[in-house]
């Protein structure tokens, strides 16, 4: 047993083996982690998400025999309800879906596209470009990807009909539900933040204000939505009434999306890109989402011996961060819609580039600003995890980006519209530049991971949150496989995050991180900010659920979130 004293209290580790347990007893802060969750063991299938209700909308459709891709989408649409905050069907997502039978990974690209006559020019004209468009602007509403990609899910791997899946959720949005603690504090700042200054705001508060935790609040009209896609499928949402209102209010912001943008909308199935890390195979959704960036870091950590290093060590904590900085340099550049710009994936995650990229680590100092390679020789959010007791597996992400997104609501149907062409760069020499029907540099990100010796399931998880999801991956995916630590473990510890969105390489370091590290990472050279409380979402929200060798499944949810993992 080892204890020292830290910010927020005083901090007590426990070693069982590989395994570290963490004991506060904190000074009080507006958001503290005090309990302990255990691991969750089934299998017939297990449910992950960062809301109870969501979980148990996932565990209600897996009882009536559905199937991971069934459980995944009733969960997303019940979070749409329960963490608006968060997610929504005016949003986006990904998915990667392991099949139990051929044993393949399979990955759904679910993200829009900028509106057909949103161009650089028309923003000259109204005098926008600058490095990127405001945070809420009715311009950075690309098309909602998320619907028809429940849709597509459902139609290639789903057993159930969609009026099945989405039954809980129009149940919870119809009847009402108590809004959850950490989700009510999100709430409160975004109805200050978006939804008290947007079209039809409103309709996602009580009287203008936030629900509190506890409180019921009820969607009518996110019911009337899920309904039209019962019924009739992503031409529900599309076409019809439901597109007829978004195009109305964009139009009435201010914007140019059209009935066409929205009719002619489609998912791409694609195949994943992966990295050998240890006997593991590690998957990620192709560009334009940012997975590649937890490729190319894990490469170059594949170089270090982690599984000696102390877990909180500042030794690994600096390989660990240095590699990410690397990874980020490469993928703010190159990262960008394949449609419209070549993107050297083959190069930028070989083993041969990650070896002389981590060249560029020195171990006893910090490259706070690292220069993004040349790999060719001539650039607000839930996630959700679903295992079914077939083995099947589905890896989901769906936001609608910034809290609410643009805070937008199409008049009547209950949800708000994304804000995602906000990462867009208005630089014409970049490869993320805006043109219209591109998609932009996106930040959600799921991840699979299967055994290389016989392709057989280890894990379906992910860690939600801007651009620490890549650097969720990185660490809690070590903290698996380096540390042999169990689902929850994983996600129970403290984490860091870089600022991979400005110079200066800020690095967020989470209350509970021992203080012998944070001191000797500061004197290696890292600009450190301590963050507790609330602020902890900066370091994303996960799901784990792992499968051994003998089929049990063990899961955990993330401590920062009011989720949990359920069982069947």
């Amino acid at each position: 047993m080892v204890a020292n004293q830290c910010k927020g209290g005083l901090k007590v580790g426990y070693r069982f083996g590989n395994d570290v347990c963490f004991c506060y007893n904190p000074i009080m802060t507006p958001v503290n982690f005090t309990s302990r969750r255990s691991p969750v063991y089934s299998r017939r299938g297990i449910v992950a998400t960062s809301q109870p209700l969501a979980t148990a909308a996932g565990i209600e459709v897996l009882s009536k025999g559905g199937n991971a891709a069934d459980a995944a989408v009733a969960a997303a649409a019940a979070l749409n309800v329960t963490e608006p905050t968060s997610t929504g069907i005016g949003g986006d997502m990904f998915a990667l879906y392991f099949d139990a039978q051929t044993k393949q990974v399979t990955a759904l690209n679910g993200s829009g596209r900028a509106p057909s006559a949103l161009t650089l020019e028309r923003l000259k004209r109204e005098g926008l470009l600058a490095d990127s468009l405001p945070f809420y602007h009715p311009h950075t509403v690309t098309v909602p990807g998320a619907c028809a990609g429940w849709c597509d899910l459902i139609e290639k791997h789903g057993s159930l009909s969609m009026s099945d899946i989405l039954a809980p959720a129009i149940r919870l949005a119809d009847e009402g539900f108590p809004v959850a603690p950490l989700t009510a504090h999100f709430w409160a700042r975004g109805a200050d933040r978006q939804l008290k200054s947007a079209l039809n705001g409103h309709e996602l508060t009580i009287d203008g204000r936030a629900p509190k935790a506890g409180e019921i609040f009820s969607n009518k009209g996110l019911a009337k939505t899920f309904k039209l896609v019962a019924e009739q499928g992503a031409i529900g949402f599309y076409q019809g009434l439901v597109a007829e209102s978004i195009v109305a209010v964009i139009k009435e912001a201010g914007g140019c999306l059209s009935a066409e943008d929205l009719a002619s909308h489609v998912s791409t199935w694609e195949s994943p890109i992966s990295v050998d890390y240890r006997g593991l195979r590690v998957y990620e959704c192709p560009p334009n989402g940012q997975g590649i960036t937890a490729l190319i870091a894990l490469n170059i950590l594949e170089g270090f011996d982690l599984a000696s290093m102390d877990l909180l060590s500042p030794e690994k904590m600096h390989v660990m961060i240095e590699a990410i900085r690397l990874a980020f340099a490469d993928a703010k550049w190159y990262v960008s819609d394949p449609a419209f710009a070549k993107i050297p994936m083959k190069e930028l995650l070989s083993k041969e580039y990650a070896s002389e990229r981590r060249k560029l680590i020195d171990l006893k100092r910090a490259t706070v600003d690292p220069q993004r390679g040349s790999p060719v020789n001539s650039s607000g959010t839930v996630y959700l995890s679903v295992v079914d007791g077939m083995g099947n597996a589905c890896s989901f992400i769906n936001s609608n980006y910034m809290g609410f997104g643009t805070g937008i609501v199409p008049k009547g149907w209950g949800f708000t519209l994304q804000n995602r062409g906000h990462n867009f760069s208005l630089d014409p020499n970049h490869p993320n530049v805006l043109a219209p029907g591109k998609r932009p540099y996106h930040t959600i990100i799921p991840a699979m991971v299967t055994r290389v010796a016989d392709n057989s399931l280890y894990a379906s998880y992910g860690v939600m949150g801007g651009f620490m999801q890549p650097q969720g991956h990185v660490q809690v995916l070590s903290a698996l496989k380096d540390a042999g630590l169990d689902p929850q473990s994983a996600l129970d510890l403290p984490r860091f995050c870089l600022d991979a969105d400005s110079a200066g390489g800020k690095v967020d370091i989470e209350e509970g991180m021992p203080i012998e590290t944070v001191n000797t990472l500061r004197e290696m050279g890292h600009p450190l900010n301590e963050v507790s409380g609330y602020e902890r979402a900066v370091f994303g929200r996960g799901q784990v659920i792992l499968r051994d060798e003998s089929g049990v499944l063990c899961g955990g949810s993330d401590p920062r979130a009011d989720g949990y993992a359920g069982s069947l």
